[in-house]
């Protein structure tokens, strides 16, 4: 099992920024990439970003690309989400997500290739 715990979350002002942060432990020898995903208020989760463990490779949904980034930092088993230049659609409960063995494909994107989810952490951005 791979236990994940968000941190970060808050309100801020259209245009602020803010850092997310998500700390993994437990198996976590056994995941190859790490998620973001949100979900906003009368909406279906979606998909953020992700990132590979051993390469780094990163992917972003179109609507975050330019403005959030996604980092590692394999000595903590720590993901990070830096959420710049927000509007107000980003609001939204974020959620961090670990692939796991029987799910992995290779696909970051796809919802289905995360085994293991964290409980989220609220985004508000206001006018």
């Amino acid at each position: 099992q791979v236990q994940l715990v968000e941190s970060g979350g808050g309100l801020v002002q259209a245009g602020g920024s803010l850092r997310l942060s998500c700390a993994a432990s437990g198996r976590t020898f056994s995941t190859s990439a790490m998620g973001w995903f949100r979900q906003g208020p009368g909406k279906e989760r979606e998909f953020v970003a992700a990132i590979t463990w051993s390469a780094g490779t990163t992917v972003y949904a179109n609507s975050v690309k330019g403005r959030f980034t996604i980092s590692r930092d394999s000595t903590k088993n720590t993901v990070y989400l830096q959420l710049s230049s927000l509007r107000p659609e980003d609001t939204a409960v974020y959620y961090c997500a670990a692939t796991g063995r029987r799910t992995w494909r290779g696909n970051l994107s796809g919802r289905d290739e995360y085994e293991y989810w964290g409980r989220g952490t609220q985004v508000t951005v206001s006018e």
